[in-house]
C-alpha cells in the first residue's frame, strides 16, 4: 500500500497538476490530505474539484476556517491587513456552489484504518489545530502527543516543513506545503508512504511547477502583487 501525502495546497492548483503529474509513476492507491486547501493562490475551484475527483481523504486547516466563516455569513478579525483580508473574501468569492458545500463538510481531523494501522489526519497537532511541529521540536513534545493519541500514525501539516519523526511507537510526519513552501525554494513538496507488513516508509519529493501561472491569475483578479513576489520568492508573507 502506497499513499500519497499532501498538505497546505492554498489554492495553488499549478502546484498540485504538478504533484500529480510527479507522482503519478509511484502507485499510490490513497491521497490524504492535511488542510488549509484555500486562500492565497486563486484556484480554489480547480484545487477543490481535483480533491473531489480523487475522493481523497481531507480535512481542513486555518486558512479554510476563516474562509468557512464567511460562508457562513460570519467575519473574522485578523488578519487585519487589508491585502491579506482580500485574500480571503476573493476566495469565498470564487467558490462554486458544489465547492462551497464541500469545504462546509470538512472536519478538523479524520481517523483512518488502512490494512489494520491506525492513521490521524491533523492539520497542526493532535492536541491543537494550529500547532506548529517541525523536524526539530523537542522530542519530548512528540512524547506528550504519542501518549494522547491512539493512531500508529499522525500526518499534520500547518508548518510547511517536511519531516518524518518516530517517537515512542507513533510516526510523525508532514509531507510540506504542495502550495507555498516557505524555504527560497519555489517547488511544490509532497511524500509518499509506503506501508507494507506492518512497517512505514516514506519519501519526499519536491517538483517545480509553473509559478508565472499563479502570478498572472493573481493579477488577473487584481489581487495584491506581494502574494506573486511570495510565491516566486517561496518565502513567507505574513
Amino acid at each position: 500500500m502506497k499513499i500519497l501525502l499532501l498538505s497546505d495546497i492554498h489554492g495553488n492548483y499549478p502546484a498540485l497538476e504538478a504533484v500529480s503529474r510527479a507522482s503519478a509513476h509511484h502507485g499510490c492507491e490513497q491521497i490524504v490530505n492535511c488542510g488549509d486547501i484555500t486562500v492565497y493562490a486563486p484556484f480554489p475551484n480547480e484545487t477543490i474539484d481535483w480533491l473531489r475527483n480523487r475522493d481523497v481523504f481531507s480535512i481542513r486547516g486555518n486558512t479554510d476556517d476563516k474562509v468557512l466563516k464567511l460562508l457562513k455569513g460570519k467575519n473574522f478579525r485578523k488578519p487585519s491587513k487589508p491585502e491579506k483580508r482580500v485574500m480571503y473574501t476573493s476566495t469565498a468569492a470564487l467558490l462554486s456552489p458544489v465547492n462551497r458545500e464541500y469545504l462546509l463538510g470538512l472536519k478538523k481531523k479524520r481517523l483512518l484504518s488502512i490494512d489494520g494501522i491506525s492513521y490521524g489526519l491533523f492539520h497542526g497537532s493532535p492536541a491543537d489545530h494550529e500547532e506548529f511541529l517541525f523536524a526539530d521540536t523537542p522530542e519530548k513534545r512528540f512524547r506528550e502527543l504519542a501518549a494522547g493519541t491512539s493512531c500508529k500514525v499522525v500526518i499534520t501539516g500547518h508548518s510547511h516543513s517536511p519531516y518524518h519523526s518516530y517517537v515512542n511507537g507513533v510516526h510523525f510526519i508532514n509531507p510540506g506545503s504542495v502550495g507555498r513552501m516557505f524555504d527560497g525554494r519555489p517547488e511544490a513538496s509532497f511524500a509518499v508512504l509506503e506501508q507494507l507488513h506492518g512497517t512505514i516508509s516514506v519519501t519526499f519529493h519536491r517538483c517545480p511547477y509553473d509559478v508565472e501561472a499563479v502570478v498572472k491569475a493573481l493579477q488577473r483578479y487584481q489581487l495584491p502583487s506581494v502574494y506573486g513576489e511570495m510565491f516566486r520568492t517561496a518565502s513567507k508573507r505574513n
